[in-house]
């Protein structure tokens, strides 16, 4: 049963479906293995692994109202089987009540937060990682009806790991039905305060949250948002280098960065916290777009010199290699891009969201002027 559900599994990772879909069939088939009564996936920015998206299957699906709470415990208060935690460790996965009874220390996501809310007695973590960077984490979840994770089931999800990656992976590619506005509203600015309510937010924010979450009340879901709370609070309190910053694929396409600033002094715990919005820039959704295509090292030389608008010839006699090679590199590049040519693979990486506007006004920023 396990060899079949992972070789149907590896199927619908190599088939290009958009995330929700390549989901919903995959954990189709490992419930087939591992049975559960629940499960949330968590995508995250490879680079610094904060939360871009949840996707919720079983009893969890459609039920948002605790999500506030979940973001800011996952990220402002992280345990040693936290994503986070889990993917700077490398572990692949992990049986939460079975982990706690190794230690003897009791996960306080279990006991203060998931067993109350949902009835959950044990979690099942594994994190989605390939070739050194993880793209997203599962969650599955067992009542005290269904019993705990054992440690054949926990190896299994592990196998797992890298051919999830390559499925969500080709989901962040995916072409979308929407496609980006041409119009820029300006970045969005919330300011979230000690209690976690948002005090303050900028005129044209329930405009770019619609767009980050695909509903017109996507506070009541914005699990992505309290995340990055969580973490500047974190960073406050000395406990983080830097400010969090995640890259977000929007429903329609467009590509979001998102900042978040505490603007308690170092130091500090809590305190108020401001979080912007706003559309990311070519440098920096650019190596994101690449990592996903999953290029070799040369292949990527190559790229982004045909960003750059580098001919064969010259890219060759910069990579001292000939203009046959390059020519091999660049239809290995244009099979994994799905594309026919240089042009394609230009408007591919930046999935038509700055395509359209070239050769528009510029505004005093340096960016397009707002329409």
């Amino acid at each position: 049963m396990a060899q079949r559900v992972l070789r149907d599994v590896e199927v619908v990772a190599r088939a290009g479906l958009e995330v929700d879909t390549f989901l919903a069939e995959a954990l189709d088939s490992v419930s087939r293995a591992v049975p559960h009564v629940g499960a949330c996936i968590a995508t995250v920015d490879p680079s610094t692994l904060l939360l871009t998206g949840t996707h919720k299957h079983g009893d969890l699906q459609g039920v948002d109202q605790h999500d506030h709470e979940w973001g800011l415990l996952e990220y402002g208060e992280p345990e040693p089987t936290s994503f986070r935690s889990l993917a700077v460790d490398e572990t692949p996965a992990v049986g939460v009540q079975s982990w706690a009874s190794v230690t003897g220390t009791p996960s306080r996501r279990m006991t203060d937060f998931m067993y109350p809310h949902f009835g959950y007695t044990d979690e099942l973590r594994v994190v989605f990682r390939d070739r050194g960077q993880v793209w997203g984490g599962a969650a599955l979840f067992r009542d005290g009806a269904t019993g705990s994770f054992d440690a054949d089931e926990v190896e299994f999800m592990a196998s797992l790991s890298s051919i999830m990656s390559v499925g969500l992976r080709a989901g962040l590619l995916a072409r979308y039905a929407g496609s980006p506005s041409s119009a820029t509203v300006g970045p969005a600015v919330l300011i979230v305060g000690a209690d976690g309510a948002v005090q303050q937010m900028s005129a044209g924010a329930e405009a770019r949250l619609a767009e980050l979450l695909g509903s017109a009340n996507a506070m009541d879901a914005a699990g992505i948002i309290t995340s990055l709370v969580g973490a500047a609070r974190r960073y406050a309190a000395g406990e983080a280098p830097l400010p969090p910053r995640c890259r977000v694929r929007s429903r329609s396409g467009m590509w979001l960065v998102l900042h978040a600033t505490p603007l308690s002094p170092r130091g500090e715990t809590y305190g108020d916290v401001v979080v912007t919005i706003d559309e990311a820039r070519p440098p920096e959704i650019v190596p994101l777009v690449v990592a996903a295509f999953d290029l070799t090292q040369r292949e990527r030389d190559v790229t982004q010199l045909v960003l750059q608008g580098v001919d064969t010839k010259e890219i060759a006699a910069t990579l001292h290699v000939s203009t046959y090679t390059v020519q091999d590199h660049l239809k290995s590049v244009f099979e994994k891009a799905d594309v026919r040519s240089r042009r394609e693979l230009i408007a591919r990486i930046y999935f038509d969201q700055y395509v359209p506007r070239m050769g528009t006004e510029v505004g005093p920023s340096g960016w397009f002027a707002t329409v």
